[in-house]
């Protein structure tokens, strides 16, 4: 097969400085931006609209102002690739049991005090992203993995969204579909872009206050709040929230009662909202874990505020993580960890006892992947671009290297 191959060599290490450069193949020119009347810049791909001068960055990092237009420097690179269960992103109705080739780049487009995975989103060193990957190339290994979804994950897609938007068309000629793990701050013509190539997405809305969004990750709720109406009502991206509870932060019954609400009247009854644990991280290593009973609160207010889908993350919690069907509340899909310990619905998503439907993306039975983490390594060994590159000098990525990890735990 024309250049995949199973190695067991590292990935390459590439060297790269900080300074924006027009000979780097990494490097490659976008579209949403204008010029200012004052000579500057203004990316247009958040609502952050970081006006640059030549050679600038904007807050992101991967984007900045070179030649004057707006690039994106991280075009094909990536801190890594793992192969997951979809479960993890957390998505429970879309395509159950399946693995996931996950990846991110550098950067982000928020500021989180909180972040979990800061030393990938807080990095201001290219370096970080020692792999490198063509659309095409990870279209081909996430085959030859036997994904069925390949996930923009661990930091924002968003801020890479043209080599995410590659990525997902080429994988998605190759029957195999692209899930976007973002927290949906983005503006909105970028916005109708990017889900255009979308298949599902889990949006982490981090809090339910303007004052928690201004203080904690500056930026705002009401641009998030945008983003699920959209994606609810004007596309058919499947999606699912994700709500990190931080303990008096924004953990309060009333906060979370009036999330709920919102999510109730402005997306319906059936959108899964999970809840997951908090663990002291970066700027917050004053702030204890989440109790398993505060997540588990959370949920029984979203169940009797109407809430048809509500889970718990992050906890050893089989009832939290388990699908019970709204129509005979009988447990269609019982879940330890990432584990499927029961699967009653039919092919299309039907309860197996009732007939009643659960939303979902679903075709045919239930994957086996369990709880299973694969570290993958992706090599460079391809000559020539493949169709989907936007510049002619990238090479594409031709080797995998596949290893398990032998502590594949559930919490990995």
């Amino acid at each position: 097969m024309r250049g995949l191959a199973w190695v067991i060599e590292g990935a390459i290490t590439m060297a790269a400085p900080a300074d924006l450069r027009a000979d780097d193949p990494y490097t490659v020119p976008t579209t949403h931006w204008h010029t200012l009347d004052d000579g500057r810049i203004q990316c247009d791909v958040c609502p952050r609209a970081c006006k640059l001068r030549e050679g600038q960055r904007g807050l992101c990092f991967v984007r900045g102002r070179l030649d004057d237009q707006i690039v994106l420097a991280s075009y094909g690179r990536s801190s890594g690739f793992c192969v997951d269960p979809i479960e993890k992103k957390p998505l429970n109705h879309f395509l159950p049991g399946t693995p996931v080739l996950s990846f991110g780049t550098a950067g982000c487009n928020l500021a989180c005090r909180f972040c979990q995975n800061w030393d990938i989103s807080k990095s201001r060193e290219i370096d970080t992203l020692t792999s490198s990957a063509s659309p095409d190339a990870l279209a081909e290994a996430a085959e030859q993995l036997g994904c069925r979804s390949i996930a923009f994950t661990y930091n924002d897609p968003v801020i890479f969204m043209e080599y995410a938007m590659d990525v997902a068309d080429a994988c998605r000629a190759r029957g195999i579909k692209a899930v976007a793990v973002s927290a949906g701050y983005i503006s909105p013509p970028a916005r109708v872009e990017f889900y255009q190539h979308m298949d599902a997405a889990n949006i982490d809305l981090k809090a339910f206050t303007e004052d928690f969004y201004k203080k904690i990750t500056f930026s705002k709720l009401g641009v998030v709040l945008e983003t699920l109406e959209y994606l609810r009502h004007e596309t058919d991206v499947w999606f699912e929230i994700t709500t990190l509870l931080i303990p008096g932060h924004n953990d309060s019954d009333a906060e979370i009662a009036e999330e709920c609400e919102w999510l109730l009247e402005h997306l319906g009854d059936d959108v899964p909202l999970h809840f997951s644990a908090f663990h002291p991280d970066f700027k917050m290593m004053d702030v204890p874990r989440t109790p398993p009973a505060t997540l588990s609160r959370a949920r029984r207010i979203a169940l009797d505020a109407g809430l048809k889908y509500a889970y718990t993350g992050n906890v050893h919690d089989p009832d939290g993580q388990t699908t019970y069907c709204p129509g005979c509340a009988k447990p269609v899909v019982v879940r330890d960890w990432y584990i499927l310990n029961r699967y009653d619905l039919s092919g299309d998503g039907a309860c197996r006892h009732c007939g009643a439907a659960i939303p979902g993306v679903y075709d045919g039975p239930a994957g086996d992947w369990g709880a299973k983490r694969r570290p993958v390594r992706l090599m460079d060994r391809r000559t020539e671009p493949g169709p989907h590159d936007r510049r002619t000098s990238l090479e594409g990525v031709t080797a995998v290297h596949a290893e398990v990890d032998a502590a594949a735990r559930p919490g990995g």
